[in-house]
């Protein structure tokens, strides 16, 4: 049995470090750095505990916020990921945002444009299912822009997040990184549960027919905007337990870093007499 890494270290073993290349193999996504189910079910749940408190205190001194970042080839597990992880936070300060094909209105303006305006405000936390990103990686591989024009934008990202970062809302990216061979028995499962196959399409088996096109956009996306303001972590996500696991732990370090403090009352509590 691999050695396990310790839960403060998950982070920083799962982390993309700028300057460092990574590759998308199948041998990775099925990885569990030495964790076994049954304790990251139970880790989880601890951390769903913690993750509810931060919330709380960060909504309370109203400095920071959070956006997460999740993205991931068809079937990669985002809308679990939602489900499982950042369900624990209250819904009046957590918002989820899906991209889909953008609307007339948002073609008529620069592709940040729909993004930055669901970027969650200070003292809450927003998701991301899928983001920015589909803007060098769809439009790459179906050829939706010219090359010069999604050329440019990974710099323009970067410049982007950066922005966002020194605006007090900190920036953590997730791809779930699953392998061909569990894409398939995914697209299986959906196919073979009645209560599952509204979410099967089958324009994702043309996708799939283009698995290392999209591999490599997705590399170059990662590996080229994992900034240390802005980092990019890539999750093993064959095991949907580790997955969930992971996530949480990440989004947990993510925000204790932040100074959070509970605000001082502008009164002096003790001269209250409630009767």
């Amino acid at each position: 049995m691999a050695k396990r890494v310790a839960r403060r270290d998950v982070p920083h073993e799962l982390r993309v470090e700028p300057g460092k290349r990574q590759r998308l193999t199948d041998d990775r996504a099925g990885r569990t750095l030495g964790w076994e189910r049954e304790e990251c079910e139970a880790a989880l749940e601890e951390n769903r505990q913690r993750l509810r408190e931060l919330q709380y205190k960060m909504y309370a001194d109203g400095r920071f916020g959070m956006l997460a970042v999740l993205q991931g080839i068809d079937g990669g597990g985002k809308d679990g990921t939602i489900r499982n992880v950042f369900s624990a936070f209250n819904p009046q300060g957590c918002t989820v945002a899906s991209f889909k094909r953008p609307s007339e209105i948002e073609l008529r303006h620069d592709y940040l444009w729909r993004v930055h305006a669901h970027v969650p405000e200070r003292g809450a936390i927003g998701v991301f299912n899928r983001s920015h990103y589909e803007d060098v990686l769809v439009v790459r591989v179906e050829n939706l822009v010219p090359k010069p024009v999604w050329s440019q934008r990974y710099a323009q990202i970067n410049d982007f997040e950066r922005h966002l970062v020194e605006n007090d809302i900190r920036v953590a990216k997730f791809f779930l990184h699953i392998s061909r061979q569990e894409q398939k028995e995914r697209f299986e499962a959906r196919l073979a549960d009645r209560r599952k196959q509204w979410k099967f399409d089958p324009a994702d088996l043309e996708k799939r027919g283009k698995w290392n096109d999209y591999r490599a956009a997705f590399e170059e996306a990662i590996n080229r905007c994992t900034t240390a303001l802005a980092p990019w972590y890539l999750i093993p996500a064959d095991r949907k337990w580790f997955r969930n696991f992971a996530v949480s732990q990440i989004v947990l370090y993510e925000l204790e870093q932040m100074p959070l403090r509970f605000p001082k009352p502008e009164f002096d509590p003790e001269t209250i007499r409630i009767r």
